[in-house]
């Protein structure tokens, strides 16, 4: 490990309600710092770098980019807008660190790596449920064998959007609907224990009167006994916890995508709780990890690799398939 007192300088791409949760939470990573925000709109910029202590605003994507003390960028834009805002970044020689889901298809995915690989320049899916406390601990006991073979993990996240036709929840325009938006979270979940290359994949879904996806349900199958059942949703209400159960116990997340909590039941044994009092959100901890990246020279994470996002998304391709969902926008 490398110590230094460096600290990146990250710029981030948009002003909505994600941008702002990664805002309020740069105070608190240890090898970064907020220094610029870039918007459409100059008013709307200057108002978050106001509100978020940061040192410049721009009214254009591009003029943030051309900022020379910008090392990394946030991009926190509408799934549909991810792939151009990535690429202008790339191009421009900044770090990326792209809210999830990465694109609204593999094909832009695997333009956008071709493109980092190209430049030399490091990207990243911004899966920040992966760097959290509690799911680093599900790993340390998994990894060491505490619930001995793992053979069936059971997750879900949704909740009751209010209906809004033209939101980004319900707009296929917008790449709307539950798969993308929150469905990604139990698929990445299922990924980092078994994978994103299922033998098998089986699924339902209701689609609405807008012609995206507001509940489904995935089954799969990875051989050897070993499934995964995943459900998302954005007009139910879901537990949003996730089980994993072994041969020799079980763990529980609650609220898995911004957990402070998980239990280990050993079989025969004490429950185990591990408790995170972190101050910040989490997102921190993603940006942090971009930042260790960057510092010593790693052009990805070996948290969350780059063909393991593009996995992901082809699995995402392959539901949607199964489904006969396209979003308008799509070419192919």
């Amino acid at each position: 490990m490398i110590v230094t007192d460096r600290k990146i300088k990250w710029g981030i791409i948009g002003t909505g309600t994600i941008a702002e949760k990664f805002a309020k939470d740069l105070p608190y990573v240890s090898n970064g710092e907020g220094v610029a925000v870039g918007s459409r709109n100059s008013q709307s910029a200057a108002q978050f770098a106001a509100k978020y202590n940061l040192p410049r605003s721009y009214g254009s994507y591009d003029a943030l980019l051309a900022d020379p003390d910008v090392e990394a960028v946030y991009v926190a834009t509408p799934h549909p807008f991810h792939k151009d805002n990535v690429a202008s970044a790339l191009r421009a020689g900044k770090a990326v660190l792209c809210e999830k889901p990465f694109t609204v298809n593999s094909a832009e995915l695997e333009e956008l790596i071709a493109l980092a690989r190209k430049n030399n320049v490091f990207l990243m899916e911004a899966m920040w449920t992966r760097f959290l406390p509690p799911i680093i601990k599900v790993r340390e006991w998994l990894e060491s064998g505490r619930i001995g073979q793992v053979k069936l993990i059971k997750a879900e996240f949704g909740f009751r959007s209010d209906w809004n036709p033209q939101g980004r929840l319900f707009n296929p325009e917008l790449g709307g609907g539950a798969l993308l938006d929150i469905g990604i979270y139990p698929v990445s979940f299922a990924s980092m224990l078994f994978g994103a290359e299922p033998a098998h994949i089986m699924s339902t879904v209701q689609i609405g009167e807008t012609g995206v996806d507001e509940h489904f349900s995935l089954l799969l199958d990875y051989g050897e006994g070993r499934t995964a059942s995943l459900h998302g949703a954005v007009r139910l209400e879901l537990s949003n916890g996730v089980h994993i159960h072994g041969t020799k116990g079980v763990i529980h997340v609650p609220s898995f995508i911004n957990s402070t909590k998980a239990t280990l039941q050993v079989y025969g044994e004490g429950e185990e709780i591990f408790r995170d009092d972190r101050k910040a959100e989490g997102y921190a901890y993603e940006a942090e990890e971009v930042g260790r990246c960057l510092i010593e020279g790693l052009k990805e994470s070996p948290v969350m690799k780059l063909k393991e996002s593009l996995d992901i998304m082809r699995l995402l391709d392959q539901t949607r398939t199964q489904w006969g969902l396209r979003y308008p926008f799509e070419k192919f």
